[in-house]
């Protein structure tokens, strides 16, 4: 395991926008597969994007195709979640989590149970 730690959540309107970061400092990037998910009251937890093949894909669900962008910086030191165009339904604790990975792997790890390293959760509110 590897020690994560998320922020950057916050509450806005509809239609706002907020950026997620996680850091994790003394690791090789690309030797781990890296994931955003959430989880709102009630509901399990879900995948948002993942980052897998050293960075070469990336897999997005489909509900947030094109207003969401994972991302690393230049460093590859700190994993964000750009997130735009934000709804209601957005609503949830977000997650950033990791995973030893080959290079090379063609499948993205899309399952929460496939990771080992967690975030501690940063809130996400989206008023309407």
């Amino acid at each position: 395991q590897i020690l994560l730690v998320d922020s950057g959540g916050d509450a806005v309107q509809a239609g706002g926008s907020l950026k997620l970061s996680c850091d994790a400092d003394g690791i090789t990037y690309r030797h781990y597969c890296w994931g955003w998910f959430r989880q709102a009251p009630g509901k399990e937890r879900e995948v948002v994007a993942i980052r897998y093949n050293a960075g070469a894909n990336i897999a997005y669900a489909d509900f947030v195709k094109g207003r969401f962008t994972i991302a690393q910086d230049s460093a590859k030191t700190t994993l964000y979640l750009q997130m735009n165009e934000l709804r209601p339904e957005d609503t949830a604790m977000y997650y950033c989590a990791a995973k030893r990975c080959r290079i090379g792997t063609t499948e993205p790890p899309l399952a929460p149970s496939e990771y080992n390293s967690w975030g501690q959760g940063t809130q996400v509110t989206v008023s309407s």
